[in-house]
């Protein structure tokens, strides 16, 4: 396990540091900052859930996302104590170091920082954090190894 609670605290640190370097960043460049064709980087602060759902709660919103998202972490550190595999705790300590990442933003300053913002044309897809992409990454190592064990539970069961 504690391999999975240090990518966990690897992960964290690498959203807040980003957050924290970016923010420096942006600001002094006004506030958006064009790295490539369809890449800026902005300073976009999220007060609601994914795609600023839930935004307009107020102070209660923002106690309950936190009280919700603390749940969430607590239950991921049970899933990741009691999992067996390996792969699978890995992939649980970057979720939960994402969403550690992001609740502490929101008890820091009332809302979450995000700077990666993806475009095309005058369409763009939601600003996003480190902590967003790491939360997405070990989500879906966690589908694949599910689908791929599903696969070969399947093969095994024919082959009796």
């Amino acid at each position: 396990m504690l391999p999975s609670l240090f990518v966990a605290m690897l992960v964290f640190t690498a959203d807040q540091l980003s957050k924290y370097y970016i923010l420096q960043f942006i600001l002094e460049k006004g506030g958006r900052y064009a790295v490539c064709p369809h890449f800026n980087l902005v300073a976009a602060f999220n007060k609601g859930v994914s795609f600023s759902m839930l935004d307009g709660g107020g102070i209660w919103g923002r106690v309950l996302l936190i009280l919700f998202a603390l749940c969430v972490i607590i239950f991921l550190l049970h899933w990741m104590i009691t999992e067996k595999s390996k792969f699978v705790k890995i992939s649980l300590g970057l979720i939960i170091g994402g969403a550690m990442g992001n609740v502490f933003d929101r008890i820091l300053m009332g809302s979450v920082f995000d700077f990666l913002d993806f475009y095309t044309g005058v369409y763009h897809w939601p600003a996003f954090n480190v902590a967003d992409t790491f939360i997405c990454i070990g989500a879906t190592l966690i589908i694949i190894k599910t689908l791929f064990n599903k696969k070969k539970n399947l093969s095994e069961d024919t082959k009796k």
